[in-house]
């Protein structure tokens, strides 16, 4: 259990110390603001570049692959029926459909891929997945619910080489399949900046926190239950009835892609929410409920299928 405590604990003390510096007012008024914004726009890009250009794409074929993505449409699925029931409105249900499914693969994923399942490369799969597939399509999604009516038709169906998260994605996807090798004078400072994406991340999540009320009260409550239950509990159910029922996994690669799946919705998403502001209250809370549920459920997990 190594990993999943030294995971949630490097997370628990960035977001810590956030908070302090929102207490404490030493980044001014704006300071969640410039960091949302210096993440999603420049460092968020940078990494997902370097990521995935260095990434095996042959991944993207394999069994777990599919069971991470058939798990997360139908919990996302569900979320999204739910709020056109309900009237949550565009922008609110992509940004609960994505609380509901998209894990935190990266700065949780990795150590807990290394201490738990052994493997760094076996959280790839999920990662390539959100980057490149569920990453594009929700804030496409994003993108073209708040631009308004007025926007022209080739405007929109550009609107994807227009992000940055999508164009730091592709790019990085494209460099990996053609082969090509980057120089150290373009390849470093770029992996500098793109190592900022985290911190940045989490730092503006603790300063977000800074007179948030306890979370699951107010008028997001449904919503926020609702993504959490369907976080916690819903992704890993369905990735393992899939992965036992269709695919026949057992042993460690069913272990594999039930823990990956039972991963807390990611900060990420929190940065999203407030770069479209739109759905910023349920991210926070969704995001902070589903990090603390998901210790004793990867510990019950790891212990049944371990």
């Amino acid at each position: 259990m190594q990993g999943v405590l030294s995971g949630f604990l490097v997370i628990a003390v960035v977001i810590g110390v956030g908070y302090v510096i929102g207490r404490r007012g030493h980044l001014g008024a704006q300071g969640r603001e410039v960091l949302t914004k210096l993440a999603f726009h420049v460092a968020s890009p940078a990494l997902l570049f370097t990521t995935l250009a260095q990434a095996d794409l042959s991944v993207v074929f394999s069994s777990r692959l599919l069971v991470t993505a058939l798990s997360t449409a139908a919990v996302a699925g569900v979320f999204v029926a739910v709020g056109v029931v309900r009237g949550w409105g565009v922008g609110r249900t992509t940004i609960g459909a994505l609380c509901s499914s998209y894990v935190n693969s990266g700065n949780l994923g990795i150590p807990i891929a290394v201490y738990v399942l052994g493997d760094a490369s076996l959280v790839a799969p999920v990662l390539l997945f959100q980057l490149v597939g569920v990453t594009p399509i929700a804030l496409t999604i994003l993108d073209l619910s708040t631009a308004g009516e007025k926007q022209p038709l080739w405007r929109r169906l550009l609107t994807p080489l227009r992000n940055p998260i999508a164009v730091g994605s592709l790019a990085g996807v494209a460099v990996s399949a053609a082969g090509v090798e980057i120089p150290g004078p373009v390849w470093d400072p770029v992996t500098l900046i793109g190592n900022m994406a985290v911190p940045a991340v989490l730092l503006a999540f603790g300063i977000s926190l800074r007179g948030s009320a306890l979370p699951l009260r107010g008028g997001d409550r449904g919503a926020v239950l609702l993504a959490v239950a369907l976080k916690a509990v819903g992704q890993p159910l369905a990735a393992w009835a899939l992965a036992v029922g269709v695919f026949g996994l057992r042993g460690a690669h069913l272990l594999d892609v039930v823990v990956t799946s039972a991963l807390p919705a990611a900060q990420n998403l929190f940065t999203y929410a407030s770069s479209y502001r739109v759905g910023e209250k349920l991210a926070r809370e969704a995001i902070l409920v589903s990090t603390v549920l998901s210790v004793p459920v990867l510990v019950v997990v790891a212990a049944l299928l371990g």
